[in-house]
Parts: C-alpha cells; sequence; structure tokens
C-alpha cells in the first residue's frame, strides 16, 4: 500500500517536529512568553500522541515503523531547527508553517487510504487534519 511510505514520512515529521516544539518552548522569548510556552506545551504533547498513534498503525498492518532518529531526520519533510531564541511572533509563524504542512501531508495520506480501503487509516487521519485545522485557526488569529 502506499501511502505506508508516507506513514513513515509523517512519524519522521511528528519526531523531528517534537523535538522543534521543545526548542520553540525553552527558547522564546517576549511579552507573552507565558502563553506561547504553555501553547507550545500543549502542542508538543499532542504531537507525542500522534506519534504514539501512527507508529500503532503501522504495526498493526504489519509494516515496520522507522525507531531510530537518523531515520527520522533523513525521511522527515521537516527540517531540525536552527537557533535557541525565537520572539512569541517569530514561534507563532514558524508553529503555523508546521502546522500546515502537516495538515497537507495527513490529507495526502487520509485521501490515499481512503481510495485504497484502509478505514483505520482513513479515521486516524480525519482526526489529524481536523485538528490542525483548529490549531491553524488559533495561531492565525493569535498573528492577527
Amino acid at each position: 500500500m502506499k501511502h505506508y511510505e508516507k506513514l513513515n514520512e509523517y512519524l519522521s515529521n511528528l519526531a523531528v517536529l517534537n523535538a522543534n516544539l521543545h526548542n520553540l518552548h525553552w527558547n522564546v522569548v517576549g511579552n507573552q512568553f507565558v502563553q506561547i510556552h504553555e501553547y507550545t506545551e500543549k502542542l508538543y504533547d499532542d504531537v507525542f500522541e500522534k506519534f504514539d498513534a501512527v507508529a500503532e498503525i503501522l504495526k498493526m498492518k504489519g509494516e515496520k515503523p522507522l525507531t531510530k532518529l537518523s531515520e527520522y531526520l533523513e525521511n522527515a519533510s521537516i527540517k531540525e531547527l536552527d537557533g535557541d531564541r525565537f520572539s512569541c511572533r517569530e514561534v507563532l509563524e514558524i508553529i503555523e508553517g508546521y502546522l500546515d504542512d502537516m495538515r497537507k501531508l495527513a490529507t495526502e495520506i487520509r485521501n490515499e487510504a481512503d481510495e485504497e480501503g484502509d478505514f483505520e487509516v482513513v479515521m486516524e487521519f480525519e482526526e489529524h487534519v481536523a485538528g490542525y485545522s483548529k490549531e491553524l485557526w488559533f495561531v492565525r488569529s493569535m498573528l492577527a
């Protein structure tokens, strides 16, 4: 099934995104520090739940989820974040890009799974797409 390769890309993105969100969480500065610090924590907790769910779907389907950091870095379309000091606005702009990228990939996976009749993946990824859409609304509202 084609979408399993994309599932490992998605899994890799979640691993890199988790590290990047921690970087933003620890290194945000500015007058909205507390709000952004708490928001990024909420996001990385959600990312980890998605990470575990995607790995479990791969296992249920008899596929092998990637497990090494080197594999994640090699297969992720999201790259490691450089820097160790980010303004509140910069954090939100970075997060907006991540959420948009993840929503697009999650939508592709959902649609391919639907074409192949893989209803477990469809169901899981419909929740992912909806979640990213909601978070994008939050971030864009904060940036307005």
